[in-house]
């Protein structure tokens, strides 16, 4: 299964902000959204970054809670991996195991087209395990 395929059953909506807003405001667009993660837009539409509850939780650690006031472009992750709408869902929860990361903005000729949590991988395997385990059962079945 290609990850256009999950993109046209979940859609292509990508919750962002700019790397000024504060980890405050971003930790409340992540529980409003119900999302992990939100992408941090750069120049020209380009990812800058993402910034995750992780993210929220490590800064909070480390710097306390005057931390909500900063920006975000502090604390997100800057070296963002990238999926390509291309590529399968085996090779990506490869990637998002390897690396422990939960969160994979998708991009095609540089521009942001989706994105995709480990959840809504697992998910999409799982659909795929249970299709191929019927059509088994059918094919034996009609022996």
């Amino acid at each position: 299964m290609l990850i256009t395929g999950i993109l046209k059953a979940k859609g292509d909506l990508v919750f962002t902000i700019s790397p000024d807003t504060t980890v405050a405001a971003a930790a409340d667009q992540l529980n409003e959204r119900r999302v992990g993660a939100l992408v941090v837009h750069g120049e020209r539409d380009g990812v800058a970054g993402i910034f995750s509850e992780r993210d929220v939780v490590r800064a909070l650690v480390r710097s306390g809670a005057g931390v909500l006031d900063q920006p975000v472009s502090a604390f997100m992750t800057r070296d963002v991996i990238y999926a390509d709408p291309k590529e399968t869902v085996d090779s990506l929860l490869s990637r998002m195991t390897d690396r422990r990361i939960r969160h994979l903005p998708v991009c095609e000729k540089g521009k942001l087209v989706g994105i995709l949590s480990i959840g809504d991988l697992v998910k999409a395997k799982i659909a795929e395990t249970v299709e191929e385990a019927q059509s088994l059962k059918a094919y034996i079945a009609a022996g």
